[in-house]
């Protein structure tokens, strides 16, 4: 996938650091973290991760902003995430993700970023109303 001069990522789920999943070292060594954003759709849970899906309404993801640290860099650090996404699949497997740009807003600025946008079946799964992962996860526990 080419890359139209956009070092921006968007995160929602594991990539974020507060789950300080080891992805998200690898990610602190390529990406610097903007801040906390949102961008348009809606978010399901899948159960052991997250779907985030475009929306045309008013429902918001939350989730964070990177830049890359060095965009000479950036091909190579954005494949990386591309197979641990799943975009890059083999003929036999499922296509996960699809990594495309999206409009995202920061400190009521927005901003083109890339996103990972879950490319799967959500019928019947929970919509995280809050549009947070994290703070879904965090009143998930205290039930």
């Amino acid at each position: 996938m080419t890359n139209p001069g956009i070092y921006h990522l968007f995160v929602y789920g594991s990539l974020r650091s507060g789950f300080r999943s080891p992805v998200y070292e690898y990610i602190s060594r390529f990406f610097t973290l903007v801040g906390e954003a949102k961008t348009k759709g809606k978010l399901f849970d899948m159960g052991s991760y997250p779907a985030g899906v475009p929306a045309e309404d008013n429902s918001f993801i939350v989730g964070e902003l990177y830049v890359v640290k060095h965009q000479s860099e950036f091909s190579w650090a954005i494949g990386q995430l591309d197979d641990y996404e799943g975009v890059d699949v083999e003929a036999d497997e499922i296509q996960l993700y699809r990594r495309e740009i999206t409009e995202v807003l920061f400190n009521g600025q927005s901003t083109p970023a890339w996103i990972y946008w879950y490319n799967g079946d959500i019928k019947g799964r929970a919509i995280v109303d809050s549009g947070d992962m994290m703070e879904y996860l965090r009143n998930k526990q205290h039930e």
